[in-house]
């Protein structure tokens, strides 16, 4: 291991943020040669579905449009590597797809993903699949080799580095499990976040109440705008959606 690659470890494993942390790690895959990612991760996964989109943890340095169209517009449904990364674990080069497509063997909805990948200058990289501990969750990242690298040189990138650059995403996905995630509208307030944190440790309304040194009415209305907020239809599940967004128990900076 090299002092450069040590220094880039630790560097990850110390960011307070993961807004930090993706910086650094995009700075450090751009060093290999991958210059766009794309990260995803759901803990609401289900035997036929990846969960609610808004559910997702996404993470890109792509350009707006490409995020658009990929993540928001859905395309990703379809990705062949998405399938791929579903059913498996470890790293995969895009070679296989890539011979496909010119082979003419894509299935349609596939083929409309590489057309759209193409058009956006994706043409070679890897997709990493992370190892999943809970049936319901599920992450990936996809690297996109630079405009100017074939999927040759992007294999012969991972021949040299693979290992290493497996092992910063690893501990890239890692941290991020254990920073807080803010979802697009799903911030939690302080007053609901430490509403749900007494719900948590058991509190009755009464106890929250006092605690808090609030209303009994005024700590249901925290809860019933923290569950709006989370999308979510009960206070249990409230509960358990912020623990999994790490939006509980936050050390205040």
């Amino acid at each position: 291991m090299t002092p450069e690659l040590r220094d880039t470890m630790l560097a990850l494993t110390n960011a307070d943020s993961v807004e930090c942390l993706w910086k650094m790690h995009c700075d450090a895959m751009a060093g290999f040669g991958f210059d766009r990612l794309l990260y995803g991760f759901t803990r609401f996964r289900t035997e036929n579905s990846l969960g609610d989109p808004a559910d997702f943890v996404v993470l890109s340095n792509h350009s707006p449009a490409y995020r658009q169209g990929f993540v928001e517009g859905g395309l990703y449904r379809d990705a062949p590597m998405v399938r791929w990364a579903l059913e498996n674990e470890g790293a995969k080069s895009w070679r296989a797809s890539g011979e496909k497509f010119a082979a003419g063997q894509l299935d349609e909805k596939s083929l409309r993903v590489i057309e759209f990948n193409l058009r956006h200058k994706v043409h070679a990289g890897y997709t990493v699949s992370f190892k999943s501990v809970s049936s319901r969750s599920k992450g990936a990242i996809s690297l996109t080799g630079r405009t100017d690298l074939s999927q040759d040189a992007v294999d012969a990138i991972w021949v040299e580095h693979g290992r290493d650059i497996t092992l910063l995403n690893n501990i890239t996905h890692l941290k991020i499990l254990t920073l807080p995630v803010t979802l697009p509208n799903q911030n939690l307030t302080p007053r609901q976040r430490e509403a749900l944190e007494w719900v948590g440790d058991g509190k009755t309304m009464q106890d929250i109440a006092q605690i808090m040194g609030l209303t009994q009415a005024t700590i249901e209305k925290h809860l019933r705008l923290a569950r709006e907020t989370l999308n979510v239809e009960t206070t249990a599940q409230a509960v358990a959606k912020a623990a999994f967004q790490n939006q509980m128990y936050i050390l205040k900076a």
